[in-house]
């Protein structure tokens, strides 16, 4: 049986729950991480030395790093659709995934620990703004790269959308300037549309508000 260690209000946890939630992949998910502590346990720490979620153990199988796990079930359950079975179109998804984690990441994560997560009171609003500019140069890169197509790759959803649609639930959902980005989010209306990406993504995180 597949077990998923990680809490649902994370952002790294949703990618995968998303893509399990679209594949239909049978599996327990076990609350690890923040309040639920347990990442640093021996048994924990034996599947990931980081300490860090998510984990997934797949019939013995151990895999962690988000997008590993990402890549991890898309070649092994859906090679052909989500994983494109073409080495460049799959180099294509990697790329874009890899850009998500270098350079995306760097101005969204900011953006949330620093205007979410840290308590008001304590922002840095000279970091805030700076991560805010960073976002909306990374975002209109997406935007632009969408004007023609309605996916990552072009007109069908693959691996390459993960990372990228997971963060704009909570992009779109901060109370702060953002440029015009229509076709952005034109394309997040359609990952609303998706079952999976409601119930596994769409996730209130008024607990992690002011937490640091």
């Amino acid at each position: 049986m597949l077990t998923i260690y990680g809490r649902t209000t994370s952002f790294n946890v949703q990618k995968v729950m998303w893509l399990v939630g679209e594949l239909g992949l049978p599996h327990v998910r076990r609350d690890v991480g923040g309040k639920f502590g347990g990442t640093t346990t021996p048994e924990f720490l034996a599947m990931n030395p980081n300490g860090k979620i998510p984990v997934i153990n797949d019939d013995g199988v151990i895999v962690w790093e988000s997008n590993a796990i990402v890549r991890y079930f898309t070649a092994r359950y859906a090679t052909g659709s989500w994983c494109p079975a073409d080495p460049g179109r799959r180099a294509q998804a990697d790329q874009w995934m890899d850009w998500i984690a270098t350079t995306l990441n760097v101005g969204f994560m900011g953006l949330f620990v620093g205007y979410i997560r840290t308590a008001p009171e304590r922002r840095n609003w000279a970091a805030i703004r700076a991560d805010q500019e960073r976002c909306a140069q990374d975002y209109g890169l997406l935007d632009r790269h969408l004007a023609q197509r309605a996916y990552m790759l072009g007109e069908t959803i693959t691996m390459a959308d993960i990372p990228v649609g997971a963060s704009l639930y909570r992009y779109f959902s901060f109370d702060l300037d953002r440029p015009p980005l229509p076709h952005l989010n034109a394309y997040y209306a359609r990952l609303t549309a998706r079952p999976a990406y409601r119930q596994h993504v769409m996730v209130p995180y008024d607990e992690l508000k002011g937490t640091l």
